[in-house]
């Protein structure tokens, strides 16, 4: 078996949900406060190794984003040990870390630098950015002026075009028109299909996620339910689905 990449060992993320903002801010200066205790991710246990391609599912609240935030060290567990081994590419939300003032180009370096690439490493890439995200002209101008759909595409093309070895989707295969689209996923396709990348894909579409994946992660109330190949998990997930119905 390959090296591993993502280790879950007995995680817990748990979040202290207080009756209204006053209590909220009190609880900053005194511990009697009474709350109510929310775990996102209960006493959670997996292993991804290199090269693996895995769909999380779960409905709204199950806790896929949560681990993905953890992953990307967006927030820390409350217990529990998790190990990342490798550089991290997530298409979460792809216009975070912009700054309004900067030029597209600009934050091509600025968001480059934050995924932990020297300046060298980012001139190398930064015309391949510029050419997939096609915002033309528009590069030089600052990311204020940008439509939202301007800025998911250059969001997309510098976390693709960084050389990942591990690629984390959430559903942001949504970007742009039908044909700008299409040209994400054939770029996705091309990353994954380079043996040591890793992907994690967070969906609700599960022939997307058979698309791309081989092993599924079905998740429900912050717990596994089952962990296995993707066509199991599709079947077990959309069970559960239409039981609802």
């Amino acid at each position: 078996m390959s090296e591993i990449v993502i280790e879950f060992k007995n995680v817990t993320k748990a979040y202290k949900l207080f009756k209204n903002d006053k209590k909220r801010f009190l609880a900053l200066f005194f511990k009697n406060i009474k709350y109510k205790e929310k775990k996102a991710v209960n006493n959670v246990s997996f292993k991804i190794h290199r090269g693996e391609t895995v769909a999380l599912f779960g409905k709204n609240g199950a806790g896929k984003s949560t681990i993905l935030k953890l992953i990307t060290g967006v927030c820390f567990p409350t217990s529990g040990e998790i190990t990342v081994n490798g550089r991290v590419s997530a298409l979460l939300e792809l216009t975070s870390g912009f700054d309004p003032e900067f030029t597209g180009r600009e934050n091509i370096y600025l968001k480059g630098q934050l995924l932990g690439l020297k300046n060298s490493e980012i001139e190398e890439l930064e015309q391949t950015i510029i050419d997939f995200a096609e915002i033309e002209e528009y590069i030089d101008q600052p990311v204020r002026t940008y439509s939202s759909g301007m800025k998911a595409r250059l969001g997309f093309s510098i976390n693709v075009n960084i050389k990942p070895e591990i690629l984390i989707v959430d559903e942001a295969l949504s970007v742009g028109d039908e044909e700008f689209k299409n040209k994400c996923i054939t770029k996705v396709n091309e990353i994954i299909n380079k043996e040591d990348v890793t992907l994690l894909f967070v969906t609700h579409i599960t022939s997307t996620a058979k698309e791309f994946c081989k092993r599924g992660i079905f998740m429900k109330d912050g717990k596994i339910v089952y962990d296995g190949n993707i066509e199991e998990t599709i079947k077990k997930y959309e069970g559960t689905l239409k039981k609802k119905k």
